[in-house]
């Protein structure tokens, strides 16, 4: 079976210098795949000239607009019909293409997949989830902003869903999910934690219970629940201190002679520890209840990170996890009127 790729090539804040090498780079590697290039065919095609390709593995598709970083979703979704990220997504709709990555406009891509592909049944609200590196192995992690107010069934949900992406992602058939909440007692946390507990326990998923912060990074669980507002702070907060920690490092290493020629020393430690924690190769998070597969690469990535948000894809189609997400979400019972 060929999975076909669509590709928001004008998103990010590199745009076609980055999305296109990547697309090149991703079929090498994945003989079953087929990616559609959307955006400005005569920019496309301009990179592509510059690097050998197999021409039967991808396609352009013109794409005459472009959503800006700045852009409010409800404007881009109202404004912008023929631009690459609206195009990329429509692909899925219409049954040419399995998935979509972009790397643009978060906001306006949540809006116009949501738009477009609607919500899987039984599902009330998306939800935005991404991997995350641990001292094992590594966690999925959502809500981290979809949804800043959520109900015990939206939680419940997410922890399905959650629950079906790391199935999908090559990891174990029976994840466990954690709560997060600011204690693994019962009886801590607000009355939306607790209910939710509730509806964990009584289900057929492998809850774990509640986890705290500190066990985000400590590999408690596979999944991590929680509502969009504490995981997009938790995450904000997770990126500001790495980032402290990695200036701190180089500021010692560069304090004088010594530290220089110590650093020099330690150059194959450090370099192993950046490729442990480097966060190009968890890129892609995934927005998870739509009818279709839409994966939002970090606007920043480069070639090699954009490479991961089209693997996450990949996985995505290829181990089914919206059939997964079907059958093992409840639907409700429709009520005669």
């Amino acid at each position: 079976m060929t999975i076909n790729i669509a590709i928001d090539c004008m998103g990010g804040d590199c745009g076609v210098s980055v999305t296109v090498p990547a697309a090149i780079h991703f079929i090498e590697s994945h003989p079953d795949a087929h990616v559609i290039l959307v955006g400005k065919t005569e920019l496309i095609k301009n990179v592509l000239e510059k690097s050998p390709h197999d021409e039967e593995r991808l396609s352009v598709v013109n794409a005459d607009e472009v959503i800006s970083m700045e852009e409010g979703p409800a404007q881009a979704l109202r404004t912008k019909k023929n631009s690459s990220m609206r195009i990329a997504v429509n692909l899925i709709k219409d049954g040419n293409a399995d998935a979509c990555v972009s790397a643009g406009n978060t906001g306006a891509l949540m809006a116009i997949s949501r738009f477009v592909l609607k919500m899987l049944p039984g599902i009330e609200r998306p939800a935005i989830a991404s991997f995350l590196p641990t001292h094992t192995s590594q966690v999925c992690m959502l809500d981290l902003g979809a949804n800043v107010d959520c109900s015990a069934e939206h939680l419940f949900q997410f922890a399905v869903m959650g629950s079906c992406l790391v199935s999908s992602s090559g990891g174990c058939s029976f994840p466990t999910i954690g709560l997060l909440n600011v204690g693994v007692e019962d009886s801590k946390g607000n009355e939306v934690v607790k209910e939710a507990s509730q509806l964990l326990k009584q289900s057929s998923l492998n809850f774990k219970g509640n986890v705290e912060g500190t066990d985000i990074y400590k590999g408690t669980t596979d999944v991590i629940v929680c509502d969009g507002f504490v995981g997009n702070v938790a995450l904000k907060t997770s990126e500001g201190l790495a980032q402290m920690l990695g200036k701190y490092l180089k500021e010692e290493f560069h304090r004088n002679l010594l530290t220089k020629v110590l650093g020099v020393l330690a150059s194959p430690v450090i370099n192993h520890f950046k490729k442990r924690v480097d966060h190009r190769r968890y890129n892609g998070a995934s927005l998870l209840g739509l009818r279709g597969i839409v994966v939002k690469s970090h606007g920043s990535a480069d070639v090699y990170g954009m490479g991961f948000a089209l693997q996450r894809a990949y996985e995505e189609v290829k181990h089914g996890m919206l059939e997964a997400i079907t059958s093992n979400i409840q639907v409700p019972e429709q009520k005669e009127l």
